[in-house]
């Protein structure tokens, strides 16, 4: 699973996502891709899913670029815990994804194959999604 080796602070605020991506919202590189149309927190283990259902797919042939990290920690305290005592201690890894933003890129297959990986691999997240792919030069 995806987590940060270190990071400045333990917890973290949970912050809300405000505006469009204006960073990761065209397909720089790769051919294909899947992007995000409505902000959301990713926890690590949707986007190892999202990853492991795409490359099951593609038969591992191509090249597939994951385009989000999961850097924020999120903290739950214990089932039937009282109030107070303070902030519980971080429990999973999430990435705050914004409208626009490109998630997957792929690159190597042809397009019904992208397509199909992209939404298997789509079914895994918790987020309205569309296939997206490069206009050829």
């Amino acid at each position: 699973m995806m987590q940060p080796k270190k990071t400045k602070f333990r917890k973290a605020h949970k912050g809300r996502i405000h505006g469009v991506a204006s960073s990761g919202a065209t397909l720089a590189f790769g051919q294909f891709g899947l992007k995000a149309m409505a902000p959301e927190r990713i926890t690590a283990r949707q986007i190892e899913a999202a990853r492991r259902a795409l490359t099951r797919h593609m038969k591992r042939a191509g090249r597939v670029w994951i385009r989000v990290f999961p850097d924020l920690p999120v903290s739950k305290k214990p089932a039937e815990v009282r109030m107070g005592s303070g902030k519980g201690a971080p429990e999973l890894w999430v990435a705050r994804v914004k409208p626009g933003r490109i998630m997957f890129k792929i690159d190597g297959v042809n397009q019904q194959t992208a397509r199909e990986a992209l939404t298997l691999a789509a079914a895994k997240l918790p987020i309205k999604t569309r296939f997206v792919a490069r206009i050829a030069e």
